[in-house]
């Protein structure tokens, strides 16, 4: 990989990586006003959002530090992308039944919370962003078994 390529994968990656031990930490201190928010979109049973709340700051903070560690950062990035996937749906899906809510992932209880589409926009953003993280990797691991 070209010197570019090199420096490209780990903006890209320590970029996600402070994202989502960001996010991570915003939602982990404060996991009954997340369960809140999820509660908003109307998706899940009741009961759901709170083990969707107590789960997904860590998963969140877990890949991050793996990216920041540049320690298995495929799984870390597959993870991450499919997390992201479940975002883009349902933000989608709040967007299209006309819900007005904050989507809950860096600035909990905001008095000025972002539009959805507006999270919608940056969702599918981190989406390429990982992507090319991804394929940026392939090239490095490749070059470093030659």
């Amino acid at each position: 990989m070209s010197k570019f390529g090199t420096i490209a994968y780990h903006v890209c990656r320590l970029a996600l990586a402070v994202i989502f031990i960001y996010a991570g930490m915003i939602k982990a201190d404060d996991v009954v006003g997340f369960a809140g928010q999820i509660a908003n979109y109307r998706i899940l049973p009741y009961a759901w959002n709170y083990l969707v709340a107590a789960t997904l700051p860590y998963l969140e903070l877990l890949c991050g530090i793996l990216l920041l560690l540049d320690k298995r950062v495929r799984p870390a990035l597959l993870v991450l992308f499919v997390l992201n996937l479940v975002f883009i749906a349902v933000l989608t899906s709040a967007i299209l039944r006309g819900f007005d809510i904050d989507c809950g992932c860096f600035r909990p209880n905001s008095e000025h919370p972002s539009p959805p589409q507006a999270a919608l926009i940056r969702d599918i953003g981190f989406g390429v962003l990982m992507i090319v993280t991804w394929l940026l990797r392939s090239v490095q691991v490749r070059k470093e078994v030659e």
